[in-house]
């Protein structure tokens, strides 16, 4: 019993400390980094919340860009802010400056990436257009 008297007694004697929690950061495993462009915008969006994203290959079928990614915001807020975050991360991840278009309405918003096209919508909008169905004509069987 004597040998834990003073154990506690140095505790108690001790400042008043930060909780260990704080004291030790948990090892947090890093993420693969994208290693294509086509990878980063699909982690962008899925990061950003993005609802029913969609990839279409366009290999063999446009000249434009090697894929066309679709997604739905749920506001125009979320489809401004998704397509603003999306520029950013390209940039910084080295694959250069794209091009936005739509923004200030932010129903519609292009986001030219050069090998990759992201269209981002309100749903309303984007059921309207339905550019999954004139894209991916080459996917499907005849409906």
């Amino acid at each position: 019993m004597t040998d834990v008297q003073p154990i506690l007694a140095e505790a108690s004697a001790a400042p008043h400390s930060a909780p260990v929690s704080a004291q030790v950061p948990l090892p947090q495993v890093p993420l693969p980094e994208p290693t294509t462009l086509h990878e980063l915008v699909m982690r962008s969006l899925d990061d950003d919340q993005a609802q029913e994203v969609v990839s279409i290959p366009l290999e063999g079928k446009s000249s434009i860009a090697d894929y066309m990614v679709i997604a739905s915001g749920r506001s125009t807020r979320q489809v401004a802010s998704m397509a603003q975050k999306l520029a950013e991360r390209i940039k910084h991840a080295g694959f250069g400056h794209v091009r936005i278009e739509g923004l200030p309405a932010a129903d519609w918003v292009l986001v030219d990436a050069g090998d990759v096209v992201v269209h981002l919508f309100r749903p309303e909008v984007r059921s309207f257009y339905n550019l999954e169905r004139m894209w991916a004509f080459g996917d499907q069987g005849a409906a």
